[in-house]
């Protein structure tokens, strides 16, 4: 594609992924200073023709694809894009065409745009998880070969400031000896329903009938999310991890996985988890604790699954779908530095997104 020789030298936005997340984030990009200058989802590229699209188009664009229509719209060329390659050879026109300063939202789900944003060298302000849980290759060359042209606030927490906070505090020098937290909106209210009293089944399928779970809940219940979660924390304090160094205990045996049933039949087999889960519910309140689906990075280890924590502490007082983060560190050593707050959400999310893409353009102006 080509801009043309009357493309202004503004600073570029590339947004990567229309889903809930990357529709959010084109309303509320609309009201600020930045001009987006091409909008990708999983087959094309949008790309203005002049360089930047209106606040009518990308409103325009964000509700064709609500409907489930191509990416289109008046006045603006679509560029195939199928593959790592296909995206990193648009994101370096457009970092071209911009004089060098291209800001790109990775709001996909996505393994393909890690490594063409790493190729084209751009600034990146991510949701997706997944270019900063793969190797620690990808993530050095995102994430500390140029730490001004990275920021993934919305990995972690949505929109709460727990990767800034952290940044910070590794910045300034404060070691950090302990990050604990609960990073799943959805395990949060599972485990509000168990203390409840619930049982596992039924909090589950409640959970599932609110939107709350993945199609497939076994995608919560897993803790894999949480995991990547906690590796992230884990890689911003200087950790030299992997995926496979996170110890994970899910909430269901083996033989109920993805590969032994369907999600029907994970839903009909799932009251046979009741006694056991209700069991350690009932010892955690009889010792004063309640159960908590955490992670907690401390000691060079990241560990993710079920624990009992004193009911009179901000963990312990956790409810429904909200996420908490607690830091123990130089600064902190005994009263832990918290954050609570809403921790999913599309709208919350995307404004995570957009303060990171803020953020850039301010370092780059």
């Amino acid at each position: 594609f080509f801009f043309g020789s009357s493309y202004p030298k503004m600073p570029a936005v590339v947004i990567l992924g229309c889903g809930g997340v990357g529709r959010a984030l084109l309303k509320q990009i609309a009201a600020t200073k930045l001009t987006v200058a091409a909008v990708c989802d999983s087959k094309n590229a949008l790309v203005a023709a002049n360089g930047a699209f209106t606040a009518a188009q990308l409103s325009a664009i964000a509700e064709a694809k609500a409907a489930g229509k191509p990416l289109a719209v008046e006045g603006a060329t679509v560029v195939p894009v199928t593959d790592s390659a296909g995206l990193a050879a648009v994101l370096k026109q457009c970092k071209e065409a911009a004089g060098g300063k291209c800001f790109v939202a990775d709001c996909t789900a996505s393994d393909a745009t890690g490594p063409a944003m790493a190729e084209a060298g751009v600034a990146v302000a991510l949701a997706n998880k997944k270019p900063v849980t793969s190797s620690i290759d990808l993530y050095n060359k995102l994430a500390l070969e140029n730490p001004r042209n990275f920021r993934n606030e919305s990995t972690v927490g949505a929109g709460l400031p727990v990767m800034a906070m952290l940044r910070r505090m590794v910045t300034s020098g404060d070691p950090i000896s302990r990050v604990a937290g609960c990073f799943s909106g959805t395990l949060g209210f599972v485990m509000s329903g168990l203390e409840a009293g619930k049982k596992l089944s039924d909090v589950v399928a409640e959970a599932k009938s609110l939107g709350y779970t993945e199609p497939d809940p076994r995608e919560d219940l897993s803790g894999m999310d949480v995991a990547r979660k906690a590796l992230i924390i884990a890689r911003s304090m200087g950790w030299k991890l992997e995926m496979d160094d996170v110890k994970v205990e899910g909430m269901y045996p083996p033989e109920m996985g993805q590969d032994k049933m369907s999600v029907d039949e994970f839903m009909a087999a799932l009251p046979s988890l009741d006694a056991d889960m209700a069991g350690k519910a009932q010892a955690a309140a009889a010792d004063g604790k309640v159960l908590r689906f955490a992670a907690v990075v401390a000691d060079g280890k990241c560990l993710v699954g079920l624990q009992s924590v004193p009911k009179n502490t901000a963990m312990g007082a956790l409810q429904g779908t909200d996420n908490i983060v607690e830091v123990i560190s130089s600064c902190y050593p005994v009263s832990p530095l918290v954050i609570q707050g809403a921790g999913a959400g599309t709208e919350t999310t995307a404004s995570g997104v957009l303060a990171d893409l803020l953020e850039l353009a301010d370092i780059h102006a």
